[in-house]
C-alpha cells in the first residue's frame, strides 16, 4: 500500500503536487472538469493543513513548445474561484522567476506552474528537468493516475529524488477500487470491453479471462473477433493483424470453460459520416455456431436488441462489473442506445460497479449515469496498463507504508 498524504506533515511545508488536469477545452474553457473536481479533496487539505502548494500539470500535446491554446490559464482561474483564493499561473515551471515565486508562498497559498509539456526533457524524463522540480519542494504528492503508466520526469523522475513521495486521495481511489478488480472482486464478477481497437485491450482482457464470470464484448473491436471466426464484416473497423490473438482467446475462454459474449446483431449503416441507409443486422446459427455477416458497404455502428438484451441479462446477475469501452458510436445519437441501455442497466442493478475512464466515462457522462458507478477511473490507458497487470511506473516510485 502507498504511504498517502495523512502520513506525513506538510504544515509550512513547500509541497509539489502532481496532478492530471489534462482535459478538453473548448474555445479556452473547459468542458469537463472531473478531473480537477476529484482532486479538490487533496488539494483542499493540503492547503488546510498549512502545506505551500505547487501544483504541476501537463495539458495537450505541445510537442515540447510554447503553444497558447495549452497554456493552464483555464485551471488556475478554475482553482482560484473553487478555492476562494487566487490561485497564480507562473509563466514557466523551471527558472530563477520560478524559484523566486515559489519561495515567497506563504502556509496555505498555492501557486500553479506553466505546461510541464512546453518541455521536451518532461516526457524525455530528463534528469536536470526532474532535479530543478525536485528543488522546488520538500514533499512530493502524486495524485495524476492517468499519467501513471508514463515514465516522464514530473511523475517519476522527481518523486525517485524527492522523498517524501506519497499518494493524494484521488490516486489512493483508483488503487483501491480498480486493485479490487485484480484481487478479490465479489462475484460473480463480469467485465464488459468495447471501444475501436482490440490491440488497445487484448492485454486487459487476457489478465483477466481467469478472473471473469462474465465477459461482454462489444464495440469496435467485436469486428476484429468476428473477422477471426470468419464472419462477414463488410467496412467495419478491423484489425486483421489480431486475428491469431483472438482465435487463441477464444480458444483460451473455451479451454477454461468461460463463454465469451460477442454480438448477435448489429445496427449498421452504409456510410460513417453521411449514413443515408440504417438498417439492424440479425445473425443465424449454422452447426451450432452463432454466425453474423454485415453486408458489403455497410459497417457496424452499434449493438443490436437482441445483443442489448442478452448482455443485460448476463450482466445484471453479477454483484461486481468492470466496464471498459463503449458498445457503439455512442457520441451520435442514433448509434447510442447499445451503450446507453447495458449501461443504464447495469448501474441500476449491479451492486459495484466501475468504469475504466476513457471514452466510457464521457458515455456515463452524456447518458447522466456518472454518479450512478461505484467508480469512474480518470486515466483510460494508466487502468488498461494497471488491469492488464503491469508495474506503473508513477506508482511504484511512490513510498509505500
Amino acid at each position: 500500500m502507498k504511504k498517502s498524504i495523512e502520513s506525513i506533515d506538510v504544515t509550512g511545508k513547500k509541497v509539489l503536487l502532481r496532478a492530471d488536469f489534462n482535459f478538453p477545452l473548448e474555445d479556452g474553457k473547459i468542458t469537463d472538469d472531473t478531473r480537477i473536481r476529484l482532486t479538490m479533496p487533496t488539494i483542499k487539505y493540503l492547503l488546510d493543513k498549512g502545506a505551500k502548494l505547487v501544483i504541476c500539470s501537463h495539458l495537450g500535446r505541445p510537442k515540447g513548445e510554447r503553444v497558447e491554446k495549452y497554456s493552464l490559464k483555464p485551471v488556475a482561474k478554475y482553482l482560484s474561484e473553487a478555492l476562494g483564493q487566487g490561485v497564480e499561473l507562473l509563466p514557466d515551471c523551471v527558472g530563477d522567476c520560478v524559484n523566486a515565486k515559489v519561495n515567497d508562498l506563504q502556509s496555505g497559498q498555492a501557486l500553479m506552474l506553466e505546461n510541464l509539456r512546453f518541455h521536451k526533457e518532461e516526457e524525455n524524463n530528463d534528469y536536470w528537468f526532474a532535479y530543478q522540480l525536485s528543488e522546488l519542494a520538500e514533499v512530493y504528492v502524486s495524485d495524476a493516475f492517468g499519467t501513471a503508466h508514463r515514465a516522464h520526469a514530473s511523475n517519476f523522475g522527481v518523486p525517485a529524488i524527492l522523498k517524501p513521495a506519497v499518494a493524494g486521495y484521488l490516486l489512493l481511489s483508483e488503487l483501491k477500487h480498480l486493485g479490487s478488480i485484480l484481487e478479490d472482486p465479489d462475484r460473480p464478477f463480469g467485465i464488459v470491453f468495447g471501444g475501436a481497437k482490440v490491440s488497445d485491450k487484448m492485454g486487459a482482457i487476457y489478465n483477466l479471462l481467469g478472473k471473469a464470470d462474465v465477459i461482454a464484448i462489444g464495440g469496435g473491436m467485436s469486428y476484429t473477433f468476428h473477422y477471426a471466426m470468419g464472419h462477414k464484416i463488410g467496412n467495419s473497423l478491423v484489425q486483421p493483424e489480431y486475428k491469431e490473438s483472438c482465435i487463441e482467446f477464444l480458444e483460451d475462454a473455451r479451454l477454461r470453460g468461460k463463454h465469451i459474449n460477442i454480438p448477435f446483431d448489429y445496427i449498421c449503416a452504409n456510410d460513417f459520416e453521411n449514413p443515408t441507409d440504417v438498417r439492424e443486422v440479425t445473425g443465424y446459427i449454422k452447426d451450432f455456431e452463432e454466425i453474423v455477416d454485415i453486408p458489403d458497404g455497410f459497417q457496424g455502428m452499434d449493438i443490436g436488441t437482441q445483443t442489448r438484451k442478452r448482455f443485460i441479462e448476463s450482466l445484471s446477475q453479477c454483484k461486481t462489473v468492470l466496464w471498459n469501452g463503449p458498445l457503439g458510436v455512442f457520441e451520435r445519437d442514433e448509434f447510442s442506445e447499445g451503450t446507453r441501455s447495458v449501461m443504464k442497466a447495469v448501474s441500476e442493478t449491479v451492486p459495484v460497479t466501475i468504469i475504466g475512464g476513457g471514452d466510457s466515462a464521457s458515455a456515463a457522462a452524456k447518458f447522466g449515469l456518472s454518479k450512478a458507478f461505484t467508480h469512474i477511473s480518470t486515466g483510460g490507458g494508466a487502468s488498461l496498463a494497471f488491469l492488464e497487470g503491469k508495474k506503473l511506473p508513477g506508482i511504484a516510485v511512490l513510498d509505500n507504508e
